[in-house]
């Protein structure tokens, strides 16, 4: 393909792309300065942020155990480079993938840039993220992923109950929420949002790093949410996601919400104004 390094005005403000040069064939794309996704032209398969192939490996996990690959419907809230539905689309073929991008000139630009699969696998719909969940069919979605970020912060009406509650009337019953959870080492946001997360949905769990659990830098944490058992711990599933989180550059824990450590519990449920 062409070069298409440079900067590039988006209705948010700009783009800029950067060729990886430790990775060939790969391009790091920057919103406003922050680092939104990371693209392998020649290997849709390969995630180069660490919270992605969290979220990739606890996909596999369940999809496996709940769901059927060939008919799966996943909304990712949050778009940027697509890094994460075009995984999807690599991994289930059959899958038919939601980005919902606030930004439209951003979702052009990756659509002009990059050779994105096509519609129905990947379509990218410009609009406002809770918005969308909020008018969804119930019951329509089989894994909806948040990775909403204005600037390097989740907008506060993310976090909420009420768009949790949203969010689990949207998915099927053996539907599957995973968010990005950025936080600071007092892991304010991420004690909350696993409050919150469990007092609508029956099963809560976590990845993250030891760094990141021990409360020691800012991060990310992978929160996951269903109404179906996770992963169990001493589990034969939880030892084989256990070796996959291991086995990555940023070594990962999965921990399920009976194993949280205390400073991840006691949060306070969010809530609209």
């Amino acid at each position: 393909m062409t070069d298409v390094a440079g900067t590039y005005p988006i209705d948010s403000g700009t783009l800029e792309v950067v060729r990886d040069d430790l990775i060939s064939h790969s391009w790091l794309l920057k919103v406003n300065g922050v680092p939104s996704s990371h693209l392998h032209l020649e290997d849709p398969s390969y995630l180069d942020f660490e919270y992605m192939r969290w979220m990739a490996y606890a996909m596999e996990s369940f999809v496996s155990t709940y769901l059927d690959p060939t008919t799966l419907r996943i909304t990712h809230l949050g778009g940027a480079g697509c890094s994460m539905a075009r995984w999807c689309v690599d991994r289930w073929p059959q899958s038919r993938n939601t980005v919902v991008e606030f930004d439209a000139q951003l979702a052009q630009l990756v659509r002009r840039l990059f050779d994105l699969p096509r519609s129905p696998h990947l379509k990218i719909r410009a609009d406002e993220a809770r918005k969308v969940i909020t008018s969804a069919r119930p019951a329509s979605r089989d894994i909806i992923i948040r990775d909403v970020f204005d600037h390097a912060h989740t907008p506060t009406h993310f976090v909420t109950r009420e768009f949790v509650s949203e969010v689990s009337r949207s998915l099927s019953p053996q539907g599957l929420y995973l968010a990005n959870c950025g936080d600071h080492s007092d892991l304010h946001l991420a004690r909350d949002e696993i409050a919150t997360l469990a007092s609508v949905f029956s099963e809560v769990a976590v990845i993250a790093d030891p760094p990141m659990l021990k409360g020691r830098r800012y991060g990310n944490l992978v929160l996951i949410a269903s109404h179906r058992p996770l992963v169990q711990d001493h589990s034969p599933a939880a030892a084989k996601l256990g070796t996959k989180l291991l086995g990555g550059a940023v070594p990962a824990h999965y921990v399920s919400y009976s194993a949280l450590p205390r400073r991840l519990r006691g949060g306070s449920v969010r809530r609209d104004p």
